[in-house]
């Protein structure tokens, strides 16, 4: 067990699950850091994983860290840990990481877990796409998003972009569902708020 992961309210279970002696998480080549006042995430084209990789759901996120907090805020709905996988993708989606969980995570539920802000309801919509091997292209102009996919265009305002209304504009389903908190940009910083004294 690791104290600043103990107070920051992550239980020894969660612990022992992700095999935390140290926090820090290696994906191949990079490493993400975690400590006080510090939480550094690498941009890579590796991923972090942890879980049961025969799983039948598979939850992306941004970092491991955010994972943690993903299970620590959200452990009952998973009262079977063995059910459920993690992968962490870093700071930015990379194509062969996109690749790889489309080929290893066929037939598989999968939830994306990343950022409530504008930057990470993109990355839902360019993990999601990439995962189904569809070509994405995001663009700004105009105060407005312009996504390009194939030969759909869609517009957005970016406080109501989603996933979701990305789908329904241009009429596509990639079964890829999405989880936020509700009242911060990822479940880490709610956490965080959480468990400060």
């Amino acid at each position: 067990m690791h104290s600043n992961l103990t107070a920051l309210g992550v239980p020894p279970e969660l612990q022992a699950y992700f095999c935390i002696g140290e926090p820090v998480f290696d994906y191949g080549p990079d490493r993400e850091f975690f400590g006080p006042g510090c939480h550094f995430v690498p941009t890579t084209t590796h991923l972090w994983m942890a879980g049961n990789p025969m799983a039948k759901e598979v939850i992306i996120t941004s970092s491991a860290m955010e994972a943690i907090a993903y299970l620590v805020l959200n452990a009952h709905r998973y009262p079977l840990l063995s059910g459920i996988s993690f992968i962490a993708i870093g700071n930015l989606p990379h194509p062969g990481q996109l690749e790889w969980i489309r080929l290893n995570c066929q037939k598989r539920k999968i939830t994306l877990v990343l950022g409530n802000d504008l930057l990470g309801r993109l990355a839902d919509i360019i993990v999601a796409l990439g995962i189904r091997n569809k070509p994405v292209q995001l663009h700004w102009g105009r105060q407005l998003v312009w996504i390009t996919s194939g030969s759909r265009h869609f517009q957005a305002d970016p406080d109501r972009l989603t996933l979701n209304s990305f789908e329904k504009a241009c009429g596509l389903r990639t079964a890829i569902r999405t989880s936020k908190p509700k009242y911060f940009d990822t479940y880490l910083h709610q956490l965080k708020n959480d468990n400060e004294t």
